[in-house]
């Protein structure tokens, strides 16, 4: 028998955190392979919330994250550390997930190696270089090194493909946030203590429809988030509905937010949820507000849709399948289509019950026989 490949999964965010832990549970239950970790501890607290929940140690834990670090210096420490374990490591393949700082360092810091590099989440592009900032730049650098392109879907891989990326090191495979979705409520309704926190809002809010609302782009900092708020103010006018907001811990939004709608009634401005406790915030909603890449597909696939508080997206298969609704910043604009959701019931449904095009479940599955091969 081969001796199993040596997989280095690299990343250091909540959201790489989960759409990789479904990924690292299979490699470790993999013969075919040997699975190490790196974490660079880009969001510290939210990170460790994951890593808790999905029983992940962490070989390496660089914890590089400094208060107000500018994007090089941070991109510079990812650089060196990274590459200082895999001097030590030398994997057959490192593996990293999406469009963050760590992510594009860690592909850098292999590809100065000659180390295989593998990206889950690959071909995501909204065609603008500033929205999302410094997201799509990051992802195109991942793709010009990539070996493999874990593609979540045909959109993804005709973009690569228009990028004259080899075809055969390109693949659909899902998005793996679907896996850890559908893994995390498994987990919830076998122990639902693991997100009782939200039952006092339940029981404050009982009887009102829930608006989920998350936002933190960068883009967005500024006179996109007071918008935001303004938009939140003035569904907060309708009787029949309550927000829950797990408000972002960047000074940005944080400060905006509460000097804005701190007071509300039916807005509750709350800290930012583990895993668990967001599955369950996307389950009790009626729909959902964001500026999250990842919401836009975990939301359709509890059925919820999602208006994307955006000027673009790159994930336009949500828009396309009629899961997401793109609504910009525009605080008259957002508050009026989540009123016509709230208001008509067929456009509702139509939304709700769109196929969501993000995945099955399998993707862990796909890319490691990929990675196999």
């Amino acid at each position: 028998m081969n001796a199993p490949l040596k997989i280095l999964t690299i990343f250091g965010t909540r959201p790489e955190a989960i759409k990789m832990f479904p990924l690292v549970h299979a490699l470790e239950a993999d013969e075919r392979f040997c699975s190490r970790v790196c974490v660079t501890g880009q969001h510290r607290g939210m990170l460790d919330q994951v890593l808790e929940i999905a029983g992940i140690v962490p070989h390496h834990d660089l914890d590089l994250m400094q208060p107000d670090q500018t994007l090089d210096g941070l991109t510079a420490s990812l650089l060196t550390a990274i590459g200082t374990v895999l001097d030590e490591e030398q994997p057959d393949w490192v593996v990293v997930q999406g469009d963050t700082a760590t992510a594009m360092s860690g592909a850098l810091a292999a590809y100065y190696r000659k180390i295989p590099v593998a990206h889950v989440e690959a071909g995501l592009r909204s065609g603008n270089i500033h929205h999302p900032w410094p997201e799509e730049v990051n992802r195109k650098i991942i793709g010009s090194m990539a070996g493999l392109h874990f593609a979540p879907t045909k959109t993804a891989q005709a973009a690569l493909l228009r990028e004259n990326v080899a075809p055969e090191t390109v693949h659909v495979t899902g998005n793996t946030v679907i896996d850890a979705l559908h893994w995390i409520t498994a987990r919830i309704d076998r122990q639902p203590g693991l997100a009782a926190n939200l039952a006092p809002l339940e029981k404050r809010f009982a009887g009102k429809r829930i608006i989920g609302v998350t936002s933190h782009r960068r883009e967005n900092f500024g006179d996109g988030m007071e918008n935001i708020a303004e938009a939140i103010r003035q569904l907060a006018a309708r009787g029949d509905v309550a927000m829950i907001f797990p408000v972002h811990l960047n000074p940005n939004v944080r400060q905006v937010m509460n000097q804005e709608l701190g007071g509300l009634e039916n807005v509750a401005l709350i800290e930012p949820l583990d895993y668990p406790h967001f599955a369950r915030l996307i389950a009790i909603s009626t729909l959902m507000l964001t500026d999250s890449g990842g919401v836009q597909e975990e939301a359709p696939a509890l059925g919820k849709p999602v208006l994307v508080m955006r000027e673009t997206t790159e994930r336009p298969e949500g828009v396309e399948a009629g899961t997401a609704l793109l609504v910009g910043t525009d605080a008259t604009r957002i508050a009026a289509q989540a009123n016509r959701l709230l208001d008509d019931a067929s456009a509702y449904a139509a939304m709700a019950r769109a196929h969501n095009p993000f995945g099955d479940g399998r993707t862990s599955a796909r890319i490691l026989d990929l990675l196999a091969r």
